[in-house]
């Protein structure tokens, strides 16, 4: 008896060490093991943001690429999406964890995989030709570097399409395998490329062959586009068939509501979403600013064309009206490689740089002066900018209408009169802003990429709204408007009741 109590006493103490050795590894294990998303915690902190355009490009294309599916843009027909869009939306709204939808984060893209004479193809032409610099617009500017000036559709579809671990912006955005699931649809057509380097027949026929894919798509056909993403950023880009995709939301570089670039009813704030210029100048960070502070002597700094069309003629007025003053710097020049370096300098040499319109409202030297920590100073009565729903303009810029800054005397008057705290604290908001307006690669928080995507978010419901109404009203049903910002007419009159 003796002994089978003691064999037994043994047998549980070494059941209990056993026990408790096991516990020590399980715990060592735990505390040993790596974060839940160890992909995120090296992969993306360890890859340095790449912000030129064509060294982010001859990376991107170094990757493999996936094969060119051809014609096919898949998903089901119109009805049986759009029940399965029901039945997706229903699960999301009731989910107990899901409290804000449909107001939550990331919004959710699916990216067309379209042909790659769209796509691939046309990246790869830029890529072999950027090296010509003797191609030239008609006003002299380099084609190449106008595209990169528009490269927003590059930049945004290169991180959409992203490995999830190389995305710091997967918290905000996120790319989804199935139609169904998707706020948005995005079209990565490059519109701009092929308008400048192909020949123009070429790029028409272009031009209606996209079309024709994207308008058979069946998310398309649901929804008649207003939810489809099209990257337009050059006002010339996919002109010759823009009527036709009116309803879809265009990323902009303004609105130009003169009507010289946009029809009347294809472009609206409501709609639309205005995306800043990829910047011709290196970012000027903290150690820069620090360095050129002592250094910004030139009062009103100008670099670019002087001739320009429609309301960029106000250009030639105020380089007649502000040559020759000591403290001011009126230049005409170019964006190529030359250029880039003689405005970064003037720039960052300058307290105040003067952003007339071009041919358009916009122009790229705004977003050149915010990253060089040079004060803008607008003059474009018909200016749009991006990202207003986040930022706060006045608190970077001048704002000058034409007709003052045309006043002989008025706008050197009006500059001396700011005084040194405005300047210091506007410089200071530069410091901070100047991040907005950086592509780069992988994309950044609080970059433009990040900002794009939390303006689309606040418009997803109206989307939505749009969608269903469209879906249901009969043809008795009146029209509605839309939230088509437009100037009243000269010899309109206004009656109050």
């Amino acid at each position: 008896m003796a002994v089978s109590r003691f064999s037994s006493r043994s047998r549980s103490r070494i059941f209990l060490l056993f026990i408790a050795a096991i516990s020590i590894v399980l715990i060592l294990f735990l505390f040993s093991s790596p974060p839940s998303s160890p992909e995120l915690s090296t992969a993306v902190s360890s890859r340095r943001p790449e912000t030129s355009f064509v060294t982010s490009l001859h990376n991107f294309l170094s990757r493999p690429i996936p094969p060119d599916r051809g014609e096919n843009g898949g998903g089901d027909a119109p009805s049986a999406l759009d029940d399965a869009v029901f039945l997706r939306e229903t699960d999301r709204m009731y989910r107990p964890q899901n409290p804000n939808y449909p107001l939550d984060l990331p919004i959710r893209v699916y990216v067309y995989d379209m042909p790659h004479k769209f796509t691939y193809e046309l990246l790869r032409l830029f890529a072999t030709t950027y090296r010509d610099t003797n191609n030239l617009t008609s006003n002299g500017s380099p084609v190449h570097r106008l595209i990169e000036q528009h490269s927003i559709d590059y930049w945004l579809w290169a991180d959409l399409i992203s490995p999830p671990s190389e995305r710091p912006l997967k918290n905000i955005v996120i790319r989804v395998e199935n139609q169904e699931d998707a706020d948005l649809f995005y079209i990565p057509f490059f519109t701009t490329i092929s308008f400048f380097l192909l020949e123009k027949q070429d790029c028409k026929s272009l031009y209606r062959e996209a079309l024709k894919w994207i308008t058979e798509q069946p998310a398309w056909q649901r929804s008649e586009g207003r939810d489809h993403i099209i990257p337009v950023h050059h006002p010339w880009s996919f002109k010759s068939v823009r009527r036709y995709v009116k309803k879809a939301i265009w990323l902009l570089p303004d609105m130009d509501s003169t009507g010289n670039w946009y029809k009347p009813g294809q472009v609206y704030l409501e709609k639309d979403l205005i995306l800043p210029y990829v910047a011709n100048v290196d970012l000027c960070d903290a150690t820069c600013l620090s360095e050129t502070e002592s250094k910004r002597k030139t009062l009103l700094y100008f670099r670019g064309r002087l001739k320009r069309n429609a309301g960029g003629k106000i250009r030639s007025k105020l380089g007649s009206e502000l040559s020759g003053v000591e403290d001011v710097i009126i230049q005409e020049g170019t964006a190529g490689e030359r250029g880039k370096e003689a405005a970064q300098n003037g720039m960052r040499k300058s307290i105040f740089c003067l952003n007339p319109a071009g041919d358009t409202p916009s122009s790229a030297r705004l977003f050149d002066a915010i990253v060089s920590g040079c004060i803008p100073v607008i003059v474009s009565d018909e200016l749009e900018l991006p990202f207003e729903g986040i930022l706060d303009y006045r608190k970077i810029a001048l704002f000058v209408s034409s007709g003052d800054a045309l006043q002989p005397g008025w706008l050197l008057k009006f500059l001396r009169s700011v005084s040194r705290a405005e300047i210091k604290q506007m410089q200071a908001n530069l410091a901070k802003y100047a991040r907005h307006f950086v592509y780069s690669s992988p994309a950044q928080p609080l970059g433009p990429e990040d900002l794009t995507w939390r303006m689309m978010a606040g418009k997803v419901v109206n989307i939505k709204l749009h969608t269903r109404r469209s879906q249901r009203v009969v043809k008795e049903s009146r029209s509605i408007c839309t939230c088509d910002c437009r100037r009243p007419a000269a010899n309109a009159t206004v009656q109050v009741r």
